[in-house]
């Protein structure tokens, strides 16, 4: 349908006595819409803005659903409306706008019939889209008529990687790979020629595309009896994305692991390869670790962005009560400083935020790692390889010859690292590393639990950082929330008359309520009263009252700050602290 024709059809009746007649408003709530669209247009007319339209205001209030608005716009433009079932399931190749202006402007092609281009569209009115379509296309343009949800759906289906993924199965030759079974698995040559066929290989590169767009930190590919499950960990937490056929998973297997340099012969022990590559502009390190299960090998791919830029310890989430004293410690002539958390609370982000700060040229920083996630200018960094002998524990006997001012070690695993890493601290070097442990007071039981003595520990540990991450509210659906009375039954009285927020689920954040996380930490300084309890091999308890008492704020309670600063979920809080309990 043509622009003129959307405009001497949209003469005959008004929407708001379309809404009247068709019962789905009453007068009253009619006259109070009018009236806030009326102050809301005068007040961003004054200031130079656009105006609302009166379905939208009603919708705002409540009174009426999109979809009533939506078909009573239907009756009143004399456009089709369609729902997202309705659009067809594929529609043809062809020249049209690009995803960002199909999304900023809420639009989707749906086809072409008779040369002209049939567009769906949430905002008919606006002249601007359809003169922009008629240009770009050069042939009519007919509109038909669909909410925003339902378009962005469509845009997904036709342009998101998921349709694509569903063609790239639908192409793949399915009575061969069927009819070859059991015997498939065991013909490595065949297993090589299936990796190197371009439906495997657009596949998988489409996984690891859609990881990246996603920002997801890890991908899961995992066999079970009759399929293959594809999950990716976004901001901590792990979703579904996709299940494979089970027909696919040796070649899809055997195209990770060829990839990576792995032996596709070995299905009966654990492998650990990278894959360097460039996705989208952006330079990825992706760490691979296969595991045989009951079902086939499992693989967990580590997304590295070696291209993105190091976060700032401003950026870290860091309370302004604690930043300051741990800026204090970062910038000591010597002493050791151990960040703890378990695996994925950032405890690795935060300590290449710490050397990031204090690098300068008077300062010889060293580094030993597994992996090396990050490339700091001006930081000389070494990778470990166990197997050639370079252990954190040797490779650390030789950095503190290389003269450094400043030594980081990935972890402290084993005794040998640990007593290495004391000594260093005591002869005049900076020790940053990482303890798997909960809390801040833990890590100095780790230490003493390790062998190392507590003499030692005491006189050159100046401090702990215990962190994790939560989830922060979606900036764009965040709104005033109850939490379950259950939930609020465990927050005490940390909350007390604090207004609580979530997110109510939008495209933005795909729907879960979050986007991005940020720290909460908990300070531990070694003063005199804590080194008498390390010396007397006190508990982690006695060493944490002793802390407390001192001034440290729990992990917990670092949380509460950001549930009243509403920038997290008490849900969040307490997932992720529910083993402090």
């Amino acid at each position: 349908m043509s622009n003129e024709a959307v405009e001497i059809t949209g003469k005959h009746k008004r929407l708001g006595e379309i809404l009247l007649d068709r019962k789905l408003v009453t007068l009253e709530k009619l006259e109070v819409a009018l009236k806030e669209q009326s102050v809301h247009d005068r007040d961003e007319a004054s200031a130079g803005k656009g105006y609302r339209r009166l379905g939208e205001v009603l919708a705002e209030l409540g009174f009426v659903s999109e979809e009533d608005i939506l078909k009573a716009l239907s009756f009143q433009l004399g456009l089709k409306y369609l729902t997202f079932s309705e659009f067809p399931k594929v529609i043809p190749d062809n020249s049209y706008p690009t995803v960002k202006f199909m999304k900023q402007y809420k639009i989707v092609p749906i086809g072409i019939a008779n040369n002209t281009l049939q567009i769906a569209v949430s905002d008919p009115l606006n002249k601007y889209i359809l003169d922009a379509l008629s240009v770009f296309s050069g042939r009519p343009v007919e509109l038909f008529l669909s909410s925003e949800k339902d378009i962005m759906e469509a845009i997904e289906q036709y342009f998101g990687t998921d349709v694509q993924m569903t063609s790239i199965m639908e192409g793949m030759r399915e009575d061969e790979l069927e009819s070859e079974g059991i015997e498939l698995q065991e013909d490595v040559h065949h297993l090589r020629d299936m990796a190197f066929e371009a439906p495997i290989v657009k596949l998988v590169n489409m996984l690891i595309t859609r990881a990246v767009e996603d920002r997801s930190s890890d991908i899961h590919i995992e066999p079970f009896e009759n399929s293959v499950k594809v999950r990716y960990r976004t901001d901590g937490v792990l979703d579904e994305i996709e299940s494979l056929p089970k027909r696919l998973q040796p070649a899809v297997i055997s195209r990770l692991k060829i990839m990576s340099r792995l032996n596709i012969a070995e299905r009966r022990l654990p492998q650990d390869g990278r894959i360097k590559l460039r996705v989208s502009g952006r330079d990825l390190d992706l760490r691979i670790s296969t595991m045989p299960t009951v079902y086939g090998e499992s693989i967990v791919m580590r997304i590295l962005d070696r291209s993105s830029s190091l976060t700032a310890l401003e950026d870290l989430g860091f309370p302004g009560n604690i930043i300051g004293e741990y800026r204090k410690l970062i910038n000591a002539p010597y002493g050791m400083l151990l960040v703890t958390g378990p695996t994925g609370s950032g405890k690795t982000t935060t300590l290449y935020a710490s050397l990031s700060e204090i690098n300068s040229e008077d300062k010889k920083i060293i580094t030993i790692e597994d992996p090396i996630e990050y490339q700091i200018e001006g930081i000389n960094q070494i990778q470990v390889h166990p197997k050639i002998g370079l252990t954190f524990a040797n490779g650390l006997r030789h950095i503190v010859r290389q003269d450094p001012d400043v030594i980081m070690v990935g972890e402290i695993r084993d005794i040998e690292t640990a007593e290495i890493s004391v000594h260093s601290a005591l002869t005049g070097h900076l020790v940053f590393s990482t303890l798997h442990t909960n809390d801040a007071p833990g890590a100095v039981t780790r230490l003493l639990d390790m062998g190392t003595e507590g003499f030692l520990v005491s006189s050159s540990l100046i401090g702990v950082l215990a962190q994790r991450l939560v989830r922060v509210i979606c900036p764009v659906c965040k709104e005033p929330f109850t939490p379950n009375p259950k939930i609020l039954e465990k927050v005490e009285v940390a909350l007390a008359s604090t207004e609580i927020y979530h997110g109510a689920g939008c495209e933005e954040c795909r729907y879960t309520g979050y986007k991005s996380r940020t720290g909460i930490f908990e300070l531990m300084i070694m003063n005199e009263d804590i080194k008498q309890l390390v010396l007397g091999r006190a508990s982690s308890d006695a060493i944490r009252q002793m802390a407390v008492s001192g001034g440290m704020h729990l992990l917990r309670e670092s949380g509460w700050q950001k549930v009243r600063e509403g920038i997290t979920t008490v849900e969040e809080v307490l997932r992720v602290t529910q083993e402090l309990i």
